[in-house]
């Protein structure tokens, strides 16, 4: 970085008092539109661009020390030797003025709130203008710089006695910092650096007489090391990025320094006077300074660039000590910290030569997963070389200097010189082993020398016209490219020392590292060409700069201090070399980097051109699978048999959508097949029907087939039948028009369908069976003669009228219906229904498992009424099995089933009774019925052991219970005993042992009145109560009401063999035949047991007393009973022909509808009745 010359101007006022005018201060507008100079005791007004006088301001009386700008732009100060400071406008009015106790030194503007902070020789004042009155402060010595922070909080000042003060806004010390050596260090200048990113501490940088410059934190800490300056400094001023800094002082030179303090050299000219003053352009590009003798200059800032480049690895400076490595494909980028001014830059694969003014640092590529760019320090070569270019090699460093180039090793030794006859313009590393690399070297003469480093003699390679701007050397070391002053390119061949091709009004030119044909090169016009081979390069690419690089396809472009990468349009170059027929060229070309579409023309021109290797590679890079499928496809056909040229590019064109150039090839080499298989494929039926005029039946057949396929495809079902139907493919016709749901399209298939077809019959029968549309289906199934399916069509849609109408005539078929109705009325909960319907059905076994399933499920959901019910059935049905055999034997097996089921049956259905008397808390029953319901119960499972589910102990409990109520006291101390061996619910055994005291307690006697004792109609004698349900004296069954389940008073008696029940009711109904004749039952019939009645003992019975059990089988005798009290009348129920007293029977079924205990419906029994 280096000060260019503006423009200069000497201050003098003839008729001033002092022979010399000097400037004290210069200052800024924040936008830089204005420069204003403190010269003697005026106020001077530039324009910074061409230092033109603007205005003059005559308002103070001594020497102005001071200018300032506030840095929102809307006033400036100044402060003079007169006390007095001057508040200015920008358009150089004045807005206020106020005084000091002594001359103005310093003064500066808040950054934040744009206080004015004016220091003197012995106080400091704060000025705000939204405050009238100027607050001041006293301080012990003289304020000879002072600065903000950056924040606006603190100011600080720096005094005469060598200490750095810190106040507050309110004039407060917070710090204070003391500079060694005391006076004799006197403090001439402070400045805040200013900050560059969030978090970033307030520096201070301090300028003292005792020629030091250090940095400070706001509480008095070092940062960093102090650094000599070597002269008395007067003024310094950091620039606006805060980066760099300037010292002016007592030399005529302006020094340059980093933030941190390290010295980078001197900017701009030096004077012969001091520099009392620096001001830094707003934009930083610029700095104006006043010196001693009047004299204000201003200067441009130049920064030069200092850079290096490696394929795609750049090294350049950034804030002159810092080192950049940059990939400039990837963008990664590493900074290395050299902490002085870095001079030359050199790199070349893992090197890195870094040039400091004292030393040299060697640095290598140490890059790990982590970390791909990183550089650790090899070598230091603690030398000050003097040289105008640098070069690293793999072991050596390359130093050139006008003719003279030196070549060293890492430890600085002297390897080689060469002395060249002109001067050197360019070197260029080749490559080569280490030690041994080749450099190509250009001189100002126009030659250029291949130099090997282990050789002494340089190798004329070429001779330019004129002085060697810049070369390059292609990958392989085969061809140079020469550019000079003059923008002339020569591309050389150094194999044949031949010239390839020239061009003018070139800049730059560079090699690709990728392909060793191809070069680019910049014009001085602009625009970027890129040639390749021999071929004639494109239209220039627009771009601006020079290119120093190409890796692939991309071009690395310099403009001004910045590289660019700059992507190269290859797609044009590639397409040369198509049309001219080089794709081996052309495929190198689109590796370095093409658009997709641009790799698919490649890949169909190499095709079309049978380079069946470069398409398939071509489209391998765009992952087009359907074509590299086809390609595969081509290369099999190829290696199984000759394949003729046209059939692989009508293969390709057919692919490729050229369907008429396809056909075109096909029928040029006779394979007219492929051309209707491509038809029929792309459904281009009309034309493949042309090319069938004169083809066989079968080749039609099979394309209407496709053309039916097709049809479907495309939603068009009914024409794929249609066609389907023409070409004789009625099944996949009918399975076309099922899926679509069309039965009554369906119908019209099978109806125009003859019965030799019957399988296709069969299907459509079927179908339409599928999609409910039962009376087309069952036309269908009569049409083929099986009316089985027609049945089973409705049995599926429970049309179960219907179904069993048509299945009379199909009397194999009945029995299945039969069944099928029983599994849908129990899948339905219609359970007695479906028990009837297994009967029907022949299923004996599975209706005796429905009702085993049901009573089961009753007794566990204690629902004992149904449980009866179901038993019943159960009798029944084995009592109907034994029925219908021809021979009935006493002892059968399904007559004693129907015995004990029919037992089981009662047993419920009077545990039913004392079941909801021991749930329920209220019972409609009477004491007398439950003590006999119990009773009854307690007999009929004496022997024979209770059912499932019955509880004994609730049956004798109430058994005791209605004893006692009774005052059956007797049988109440017999129940109670016998309930104290069962093991009782929780809680109540206590009141079980109770009860057992209190039977064995019993005051009036252990006696049962004799009104509850059984008593047998038949033999008039009485029985203890637990004694079954059987006259113990004349072996007779009690005959129970079963409502009641009192003993009725019947006695059963027999017709004798030889008359039939149609007789026996008729002798029944006559009178008696002799007038003697007496009832026999008013005798003492005990003796007389069994009792068979002869006719005449027939017709003496009266009619009115004898009750007939008539069956509904007719072939099954009748049962006879003779009511002993005529007046108790006694019904019985003609299903489960139970007895019953009638009041009893009457009341049950008017309340239920149908008889309590077999659940036959009142209908039934009034019918019977």
């Amino acid at each position: 970085m280096r000060g260019v010359l503006k423009w200069l101007e000497r201050i003098e006022f003839p008729n001033a008092k002092d022979e010399n005018t000097s400037v004290h201060s210069v200052c800024y507008a924040p936008d830089g539109s204005q420069l204003v100079v403190a010269a003697g005791e005026r106020l001077l007004i530039y324009n910074p661009n061409d230092g033109s006088l603007l205005n003059t301001l005559k308002a103070h009386k001594d020497i102005v020390n001071s200018v300032v700008y506030s840095r929102d732009g809307k006033r400036f100060a100044s402060g003079a030797a007169d006390k007095m400071v001057i508040v200015w406008s920008p358009q150089l009015e004045g807005l206020l003025k106020y005084s000091h106790g002594d001359s103005i030194q310093c003064m500066c503007f808040n950054p934040v709130s744009h206080h004015l902070a004016s220091c003197s020789t012995s106080d400091f004042a704060f000025w705000s203008a939204d405050q009238k009155a100027v607050q001041k402060y006293k301080i012990g010595s003289r304020v000879n710089g002072c600065a903000w922070t950056n924040d606006g909080q603190y100011l600080i000042l720096g005094l005469a006695n060598g200490s750095v003060s810190i106040r507050s806004k309110l004039g407060e010390e917070k710090s204070r910092i003391d500079r060694p050596g005391g006076s004799s260090s006197c403090v001439f200048s402070v400045q805040c650096c200013p900050v560059n990113g969030a978090g970033s501490v307030d520096t201070i940088a301090v300028a003292d007489w005792g020629q030091t410059l250090s940095f400070h934190t706001l509480s008095g800490q070092v940062i960093g090391k102090e650094r000599a300056l070597g002269f008395d400094p007067l003024c310094m001023q950091y620039f606006p990025n805060g980066e760099f800094c300037v010292v002016g002082g007592c030399t005529g030179s302006l020094h340059f320094f980093t933030r941190d303090g390290v010295r980078l050299g001197t900017l701009g000219d030096g004077f012969d006077s001091w520099i009392w003053s620096v001001a830094l352009h707003p934009s930083g590009q610029s700095y104006t300074i006043g010196c001693q003798d009047g004299t204000l200059a201003c200067f441009n800032i130049a920064s030069s660039t200092v850079h290096a480049l490696y394929r795609e690895r750049y090294a350049f400076r950034e804030n002159m000590c810092d080192v950049i490595i940059q990939h400039l494909m990837s963008g990664q980028k590493v900074r290395i910290k050299c902490r002085d001014l870095v001079q030359k830059i050199a790199i070349y694969r893992n090197r890195l030569a870094v040039q400091l003014p004292e030393r040299v640092v060697l640095y290598e590529l140490s890059s790990t997963e982590n970390q791909p760019m990183h550089y650790k320090v090899k070598e230091k070569i603690q030398q000050k070389f003097d040289c105008s270019l640098l070069v690293v090699c793999g072991l050596n460093i390359v130093l050139c200097q006008e003719k003279r180039l030196q070549c060293l090793d890492f430890e600085g030794a002297l390897q080689r010189e060469w002395i060249m006859d002109s001067f050197i313009r360019y070197i260029k590393v080749t490559g080569g082993p280490p030690g041994r690399e080749g450099l190509m070297v250009g001189l100002k003469n126009g030659q250029v020398f291949r130099i090997f480093l282990n050789n002494s003699l340089p190798l004329l390679i070429t001779t330019a016209v004129s002085a060697v701007r810049c070369l390059d050397i292609n990958a392989n070391r085969s061809k140079i490219a020469v550019v000079d002053d003059a923008g002339r390119l020569v591309v050389r061949d150094l194999l044949n020392d031949t010239i390839l091709y020239q061009d003018v009004g070139v800049n730059s030119v560079t090699w690709n590292t990728h392909l060793d044909t191809m070069l680019c090169y910049t014009h001085t016009t602009g625009g970027l060409s890129v040639r390749v081979g021999n071929l004639p390069p494109r239209a220039p690419q627009n771009m601006h700069g020079v290119v120093v690089g190409l890796c692939g396809a991309t071009a690395f472009c310099l403009r001004g201090n910045i590289m660019h990468n700059t992507p190269l349009a290859l797609g044009a170059t590639m397409w040369q070399f198509i049309e001219a027929g080089l794709f081996d060229e052309a495929y190198q070309v689109a590796c370095l980097g093409v658009t997709n579409s641009d790799w698919e023309g490649l890949a169909q021109s190499a095709l079309e051109a049978l380079h069946i290797n470069i398409a398939r590679d071509a489209y391998v890079k765009v992952r087009n699978l359907p074509w590299l499928q086809l390609i595969g496809e081509l290369r099999e056909q190829q290696q199984r048999a000759t394949v003729p040229k046209e059939v692989l590019l009508g293969e390709s064109c057919a692919f490729a959508g050229k369907f008429k150039e396809a056909a075109r090839l096909f029928l040029k080499c006779n394979q007219t097949s492929r051309a209707l298989e491509m038809y029929t494929d792309l459904r281009m039926f009309d034309l493949a029907q042309e090319y069938l005029k004169d083809g066989s039946e079968a080749e039609k057949r099979e394309l209407v087939r496709k053309r039916a396929e097709w049809a479907y495809s495309v939603k068009e079902p009914r024409a794929a039948a249609e066609l389907l139907l023409s070409a004789g493919e009625h099944q996949k016709a009918i399975d076309i028009v099922a899926e679509q749901g069309w039965a009554d399209v369906l119908y019209d298939i099978g109806r125009r369908l003859s019965l030799s077809e019957r399988d296709a019959v069969l299907s459509v029968a079927q179908n339409l069976k599928k999609l409910k549309a039962l009376p087309l289906a069952a036309e269908m199934f009569k049409k083929l003669g099986d009316e089985a399916q027609v049945v089973q069509l409705h049995v599926e849609v429970q049309d179960w009228a219907e179904a069993f109408r048509l299945a009379e005539a199909l009397p194999d078929l009945l029995p299945t219906v039969h069944y099928q109705h029983a599994q849908w009325l129990a899948e339905t909960d219609q359970f007695i229904e479906a028990h009837q319907a297994y009967l029907k059905a022949g299923r004996t076994k599975d209706a005796n498992r429905l009702l085993k399933q049901l009573s089961n499920t009753a007794i566990v959901e204690k629902r004992y009424l149904d449980a009866s019910y179901f038993y019943w059935l159960l009798a029944k049905q084995y009592l109907d099995i034994y029925h219908e055999k021809p021979e009935q034997n006493a002892i059968d097996h399904h007559l004693n089933e129907y015995k004990n089921h029919l037992r089981i049956a009662k047993v419920y259905y009077a545990y039913s009774v004392i079941f909801s008397y021991m749930k329920e808390p209220f019972t409609t029953h009477s004491p007398v019925s439950l003590f006999n319901v119990s009773r009854f119960i307690c007999n009929e499972v004496e022997h024979k052991g209770a059912p499932k589910g019955v509880s004994m102990f609730s049956v004798l409990f109430t058994l005791a219970k209605q004893a006692k109520l009774l005052q059956a006291n007797k049988l109440c101390l017999l129940v109670n005993k016998r309930l104290q061996s069962l093991k009782p619910p929780a809680g109540v055994q206590e009141q079980i042992d109770l009860n057992f005291l209190n039977s064995k307690a019993c005051k009036s006697g252990f006696n049962d009145p004799e009104e509850l004792l059984p008593l047998c109609y038949k033999c008039s004698n009485y029985s203890q109560h637990l004694n079954n349900n059987t006259c113990p004296t004349c072996r007779q069954d009690y005959i129970f009401s079963f409502v009641s389940f009192e003993i009725l008073p019947l006695v059963q008696f027999y017709p004798e063999v030889d008359i039939s029940d149609a007789e026996a009711e008729r002798l029944l109904l006559a009178p008696a035949k002799n007038a003697e004749d007496a009832d026999p039952f008013n005798e003492d019939v005990a003796s007389a047991l069994p009792l068979s009645l002869d006719r005449n003992a027939l017709r003496a019975i009266d009619p009115n007393h004898v009750l007939i059990l008539k069956r509904q089988d007719k072939h099954i005798r009748n049962i006879y009973y003779r009511n002993i009290l005529p007046d108790l009348q006694v019904t019985y129920c003609s299903e489960c022909l139970l007895l019953f007293y009638a009041e009893d029977f009457e009341l049950q079924v008017l309340q239920k509808g149908h008889c309590p205990f077999c659940r036959t419906s009142s209908d039934l029994l009034l019918k019977d009745f």
